[in-house]
């Protein structure tokens, strides 16, 4: 599993200050960091940035690639005219930089579009129609064939877009996780070639803090069997890091097991893999959540 580092991000107190300051110690400082940690990609999270994006995020990347010029990035702003700006200064690297992302509408990918085809980069498919959310798979496969459609037709082939399918709590949105993981098991066969990515952390915002790691690791690990490619992560979270790259194969099976029910006798499970037994049937509906679920 890849992972996008989601570190660098204007909501930081710290990061949103250096960017307001044009301080490059602190965004030098935490992409060497994230290096350290294992991600394989950086985004760049400049927010709306409407009066100014477009000068700032062409001197964040430069300011990043001076320190990591072998890590890709993802630039990731609202803000069109900055994602063009960014691009332009991009020096090659080791995979393609990414636009992230394209929303499945058509006054958004009409403009963008020509941007991703234009200085050859890769492109978050963001499957976020004119009515918002998809409501199953199949208006996911619905808007992803349009995207796609639109995408190769503006010169982006498939191996260059990854899909995006959208992750939802799972304290209030539950049936969407089914749902994608529904749309994971279609997409080759909707669109040959793609990859895919993911919000990961989105499914456990509004959940106490302390869960989090674990509902956002183990849906990561559903996720991937699903043919998942690359997920936004946090690189603080060192665990979910060591299981993304194979370093904890037991979790990995007693979460394939609890998926698949066949799991072995419940009191010979020991406490920490139950944990992510537990999450894995709150994630399938089978248990219903709630802040104490671990403790039921």
């Amino acid at each position: 599993m890849l992972l996008f580092g989601e570190s660098l991000n204007v909501i930081s107190k710290t990061i949103g200050r250096a960017f307001k300051e044009r301080d490059p110690k602190p965004i030098q400082e935490e992409v060497l960091d994230q290096k350290a940690k294992g991600m394989d990609y950086i985004d760049i999270n400049i927010g709306p940035c409407k009066k100014d994006g477009h000068e700032l995020m062409p001197w964040v990347c430069q300011v990043v690639q001076e320190v990591v010029p072998d890590i890709p990035l993802l630039l990731d702003t609202s803000n069109i005219s900055a994602i063009e700006e960014g691009l332009k200064v991009l020096k090659p690297c080791r995979a393609p930089h990414i636009i992230n992302s394209i929303m499945a509408r058509k006054e958004r990918y009409e403009v963008m579009l020509p941007l991703a085809a234009k200085y050859n980069a890769d492109m978050v498919a963001l499957l976020w129609g004119p009515e918002g959310l998809p409501r199953d798979e199949h208006e996911r496969s619905s808007l992803a064939v349009e995207l796609l459609f639109a995408a190769n037709q503006a010169g982006v082939s498939n191996d260059r877009i990854w899909v995006d399918g959208i992750v939802t709590p799972v304290n209030i949105q539950q049936p969407q996780l089914i749902s994608l993981l529904n749309f994971m098991a279609e997409l080759e066969e909707i669109a040959p070639g793609v990859k895919s990515t993911c919000g990961l952390s989105n499914i456990s915002n509004g959940p106490p803090t302390e869960l989090r790691p674990l509902i956002n690791t183990t849906y990561m690990v559903m996720l991937d069997r699903y043919g998942m490619e690359a997920v936004i992560s946090d690189p603080l979270d060192e665990n979910l890091t060591a299981i993304a790259k194979n370093q904890r194969p037991e979790v990995v099976d007693i979460i394939y097991h609890a998926m698949d029910g066949t799991l072995p006798p419940l009191n010979t499970i020991d406490a920490d893999l139950m944990r992510y037994v537990k999450t894995v049937k709150v994630i399938m509906g089978e248990t219903l959540f709630s802040d104490s679920y671990l403790e039921e």
